[in-house]
């Protein structure tokens, strides 16, 4: 289906005729073909949702979530923040924050589409991540112009996230690693990780703690980091 059928007349399909997995989204009834990812936009995906999903202040998120706009308009994020809950069906309403994914290839026009589509719903902000070079992110917000961010740049969710993120964390897996830490830690009522060694310090002192159970305390917060998929260079592992 082109953008030129699009933009004529409402199609004929609903929302509800679509069943999870189908490689379609819908936009005013028309179906638009949704591809399978190559490999840098996938690993991109995964760490993206990694860190957003993590941040202390976020209780949903999901990955190609549904969200039925209106009985002939079905789209989904590469990345949705907020408004994931758990239970089956299309999620009615919008995510706040949509993350998109845009490499070589992009259907700008379709694109164009989809984030006016999610803003007029009511999300708050669209971020579209570009991998070609320059990486840079678009962030487009309703009723104002789009703005973009590149590497070392940080961009903000108020209300959504509770830790600005740096552009580089959506694609860049040792940003994300990083960043994704942080947020376990935060989780954990720390800070980052020298709260838990000034922690403990103070409970090796106040208690008589061995180096032994500190040593125990090291290796939970490496078992963690681990179960998390998270990959410390040395420097965060010492």
């Amino acid at each position: 289906m082109t953008h030129k059928a699009l933009a004529g007349l409402p199609g004929p399909f609903r929302a509800d005729q679509l069943k999870s997995g189908d490689p379609y989204e819908l936009s005013r009834g028309h179906p638009v073909v949704c591809l399978p990812t190559d490999g840098r936009g996938s690993s991109a995906n995964l760490v993206g949702a990694q860190v957003l999903g993590s941040d202390p202040d976020v209780a949903e998120a999901g990955v190609d979530t549904g969200y039925a706009l209106s009985e002939d308009t079905l789209r989904a994020p590469d990345v949705a923040v907020g408004n994931v809950p758990d239970r089956p069906g299309w999620v009615q309403g919008v995510p706040p924050l949509a993350v998109e994914y845009a490499d070589t290839g992009q259907d700008e026009a379709e694109l164009r589409d989809k984030i006016a589509e999610l803003l007029a719903a009511g999300t708050r902000w669209v971020w579209v991540v570009r991998l070609g070079l320059p990486r840079r992110v678009e962030v487009h917000a309703p009723g104002q112009p789009v703005v973009i961010r590149v590497a070392g740049d940080l961009l903000e969710a108020p209300g959504v996230l509770r830790n600005p993120v740096r552009v580089e964390a959506l694609y860049d897996v040792e940003a994300a690693n990083a960043a994704t830490l942080r947020n376990l830690l935060q989780r954990a009522g720390y800070e980052g990780l020298d709260g838990v060694r000034e922690e403990g310090k103070a409970a090796g002192k106040a208690e008589g703690i061995s180096e032994g159970r500190l040593g125990g305390l090291r290796e939970a917060i490496l078992g963690l980091a681990e179960a998390k998929g998270l990959v410390l260079d040395q420097g965060q592992r010492q």
